[in-house]
C-alpha cells in the first residue's frame, strides 16, 4: 500500500469514528475531498476485511477488526491501567478469574483478564467479543445503562440460545434485569459458557456515566458456596476502580 493510499486509510477511519450511523460512498469522498471511483475500491477492501461495516441503508461504518486492535489499545488507557491493581487484588481475595469489559455499540469487549491458579476454561480473553444479553458483563452493561439505551439495543437484538440455560424471552430477561437493578449486581449461570457461573459490577466514571464491568467467574458449585463474599468483594472493587478513574459521589 503506497503512502497516500495509508493515509487515506487513516482519514476514513477518523470521519467515520465522528459519524456514528455511518456514510455512503458518495457522502465519504464529498467529506474527504476524494475521487469517488477511487473511494469505492478502498471502502470495498476495508469492508471485505472487516475493518469497515456496512448497513441496510447503504451506509458504511467502522467493522468489527477495528474493535480487537482498539481493546488492544485500552491497555494504556485509564480504564484498563487504573483497574489492573485491583482486579488482582479481587482475584486474590476471591481465588476465582476476574474479568473487565467495555461496551463497544451492542457488543461486549473484554478489556482485561486476570487468571487465578485454578482458572477455569473460558473463551473470553482480552480483545474478544461477547453478546450482552447472556453474560454477566453483558447483563451488568444492561442493567445499568439508561433505559433507552437498553430498550434501543434489546429491540435490535436476537436472543440466540448459547447454551440450554440462555434466556430467550425478551420479557423474561427485562424482568431479570430490573431484579439486578435493585440488587446491585448481575449474574450469569451458566447461560454463555457451562459450567460457568459469573457475577459482574458496574464501573461509573468522572460524569457518572457507566464506564466499564467487572466480573469474577468460576465453577457453578465453587462459585455459589462464597457468593455472599464475591458479591461484597465484587462490589467494593467496582467502586475503588471508579473513585480511581475520577467517579465522585453526588453526596459528596
Amino acid at each position: 500500500m503506497s503512502v497516500k493510499s495509508a493515509e487515506r486509510v487513516l482519514r476514513v477511519f477518523e470521519l467515520l469514528s465522528q459519524v456514528q450511523h455511518g456514510l455512503t460512498i458518495k457522502e465519504i469522498s464529498e467529506a474527504l475531498s476524494f475521487p469517488q471511483s477511487s473511494t469505492s475500491g478502498l471502502i470495498g477492501t476495508l469492508l471485505k476485511e472487516g475493518y469497515l461495516s456496512l448497513d441496510s441503508t447503504k451506509k458504511y461504518k467502522l467493522g468489527p477488526k477495528l474493535i480487537q486492535i482498539g481493546s488492544a489499545a485500552m491497555e494504556s488507557l485509564d480504564i484498563s491501567s487504573q483497574g489492573i491493581p485491583h482486579l488482582k487484588s479481587l482475584m486474590e481475595d476471591v481465588q476465582e478469574t476476574v474479568f473487565m469489559a467495555v461496551l463497544s455499540e451492542k457488543e461486549l469487549v473484554y478489556v482485561a483478564k486476570i487468571d487465578n491458579n485454578r482458572s477455569i476454561r473460558t473463551t473470553a480473553q482480552p480483545g474478544s467479543q461477547k453478546p450482552l444479553y447472556c453474560t454477566g458483563l453483558g447483563k451488568a452493561f444492561l442493567t445499568f445503562m439508561p433505559d433507552r439505551q437498553r430498550k434501543n439495543i434489546l429491540d435490535n437484538i436476537e436472543l440466540i440460545p448459547i447454551t440450554k440455560h440462555t434466556i430467550t424471552d425478551k420479557k423474561i430477561l427485562e424482568e431479570q434485569l430490573d431484579n439486578f437493578n435493585e440488587l446491585g449486581y448481575s449474574i450469569d449461570d451458566e447461560e454463555n459458557e457451562e459450567g460457568l457461573f459469573c457475577l459482574a459490577a458496574p464501573v461509573y466514571g468522572v460524569d457518572h456515566t457507566l464506564q466499564a464491568a467487572i466480573s469474577v467467574a468460576g465453577p457453578k458449585e465453587r462459585m455459589i458456596r462464597q457468593k455472599d463474599y464475591i458479591v461484597e468483594r465484587l462490589i467494593h472493587t467496582s467502586k475503588e476502580i471508579a473513585v480511581s478513574i475520577g467517579y465522585t459521589s453526588m453526596n459528596s
